[in-house]
């Protein structure tokens, strides 16, 4: 694979910031399929792509998800373009007769086992969103994940009878500048890695 330019690795990680304000810009339905057709490559472990996503881009669905989050995430809800309810499917083997049909006893591994596929859902959902971050900024959208939202209740609202459980939000769309706070720092690589 070759290296990618540095102003590439400028937009998804060095100059991308968490957005906290949206400009009243519209992310239309089609770029809302790019951005899944390009995040779709990310690898998961045994291909098992438990992740489900609700973009909420109406007023009423908006209003609902905001009316279970933080005070501080809900106007950020209501005035973003779109926000992602980025979930796991517990049930995510059920399709692995067609995501990884060349070894069909491995849905049967993960459906005989509630613990481990539980865990290998969240973990590889989890690792979705930030493919669904990054292929988000590579299409020239800003986002604003955040936690600080009642899970149990997101799901009762969104995913009701399902298998589906929410992990986290992103919104989309244009961020507004002025709305961003000053940039924090990070640990530089001796503070929290080693090589051995």
């Amino acid at each position: 694979m070759p290296r990618i330019p540095e102003d590439a690795m400028d937009v998804l990680f060095r100059d991308a910031r968490s957005q906290n304000r949206w400009l009243p810009r519209e992310v239309p339905r089609e770029t809302l399929q790019e951005l899944h057709d390009l995040m779709k490559w990310g690898p998961t472990s045994a291909n098992c792509w438990p992740q489900r996503v609700v973009f909420t881009v109406s007023d009423e669905a908006k209003e609902r998800l905001a009316s279970i989050a933080m005070p501080g995430n809900q106007d950020k809800i209501r005035q973003a373009p779109a926000t992602a309810i980025l979930g796991y499917d517990l049930a995510f083997f059920d399709r692995m007769d067609v995501l990884f049909a060349h070894n069909p006893g491995m849905a049967e591994m993960f459906r005989n086992d509630a613990e481990l596929a539980e865990v290998t859902a969240f973990r590889n959902a989890t690792l979705q969103g930030a493919y669904f971050m990054l292929a988000a900024r590579s299409l020239g959208l800003d986002c604003g994940p955040m936690s600080g939202f009642d899970n149990a209740k997101c799901d009762e609202l969104f995913f009701p009878g399902t298998t589906v459980r929410s992990n986290f939000l992103c919104s989309i769309g244009y961020g507004d500048p002025d709305g961003l706070f000053g940039r924090l720092p990070r640990p530089e690589f001796e503070d929290v890695c080693r090589v051995e």
